[in-house]
């Protein structure tokens, strides 16, 4: 009886085992490769798939996820002979888990030495300064090589990123004193156009000043000008006006009488006052004959009046 049972538990236990070998339960984004007696058999992708104990195997297992590869650094020499030390990093997937098992023996080892020999053919047909000014098309020109290749081992390269571009010590040194001199140089450039930018100003304000100086005394002349004549010609009008309104009262009744006495009255006046002045005159020579001189005035104002 106790064979009987033992011999039920060993079963139950081989049929324990046999079920458990055969399940297999895929994690996401992962790939088991399932080989059948050493030979490729199947692909078994995210979830629960079911195979055939001890026939069956998982000969590898591939994460589908992208994975970032670091690749050591080297020294490159560029086309001007300067040796350069420069690291990146790879951006992989494995696209095909049959061909990144069996078309390589290791496909990251592959990726990296594709890579650092390519970096080297682009960084040799380069200059030393285009190395730093065209990493973009380095990185581009790394990328294009492994796509040529990668598609065979299963893999895809996403991208290639160069981390740092080291020139030896000498070549840093070298680097630093010619931007610092050209730093200088554009210094010196942008000082000596800021002082011809402000000689030029200072100049036009010179000019636009000495313009509006001109304009302004022009202007005081036009207006001095104007006003002289406006003064004048105020002056002539009112002694006009006053000569003609002498002229209609002389035509009055009595106007003539008033303007003998008028004359008479000033011409005594005026001699009346050289007694008080020291003023030098020249007088007609009967200037004592007042009353001639007199009547000669008056006699003008009536060849006036008659006219």
């Amino acid at each position: 009886m106790y064979d009987v049972m033992t011999v039920a538990l060993l079963l139950i236990i081989v049929v324990g085992i046999i079920g458990w070998q055969s399940i297999k339960v895929v994690p996401q984004q992962e790939a088991y490769v399932i080989e059948r007696l050493g030979k490729y058999n199947k692909t078994l992708y995210a979830g629960l798939s079911i195979i055939i104990p001890f026939l069956d195997r998982v000969a590898y297992k591939h994460t589908l996820k992208e994975i970032p590869l670091d690749v050591p650094s080297q020294v490159c020499i560029t086309r001007d002979n300067t040796q350069l030390t420069v690291d990146g990093i790879i951006y992989f997937q494995v696209t095909d888990p049959k061909l990144a098992s069996y078309g390589t023996s290791n496909y990251v080892v592959a990726i990296t030495q594709l890579a650092q020999t390519t970096l080297r053919s682009v960084i040799g047909r380069m200059e030393l300064d285009k190395t730093f000014e065209e990493r973009e098309e380095i990185n581009k020109a790394v990328v294009s090589a492994l796509d040529e290749a990668a598609p065979s081992w299963g893999v895809k390269v996403l991208r290639y990123e160069i981390k740092d571009l080291v020139p030896p010590r000498e070549i840093l040194q070298a680097m630093q004193a010619q931007i610092t001199a050209e730093r200088e140089k554009r210094a010196r450039i942008a000082t000596s156009e800021g002082l011809k930018i402000e000689q030029i100003n200072l100049a036009s304000g010179k000019r636009e000043a000495a313009i509006q100086e001109s304009e302004g005394d022009q202007q005081a002349q036009i207006n001095h000008a104007t006003g002289e004549a406006e003064s004048l010609r105020l002056v002539a009008n009112a002694t006009a006006d006053a000569l003609r309104t002498v002229a209609e009262s002389i035509n009055n009744p009595g106007g003539f009488e008033a303007v003998n006495y008028k004359v008479a009255e000033q011409y005594v006046e005026a001699f009346k006052n050289l007694a008080k002045t020291n003023n030098t005159l020249i007088l007609p020579a009967n200037v004592a004959d007042i009353g001639s001189l007199v009547s000669a005035g008056l006699q003008i104002v009536k060849g006036q009046k008659n006219q």
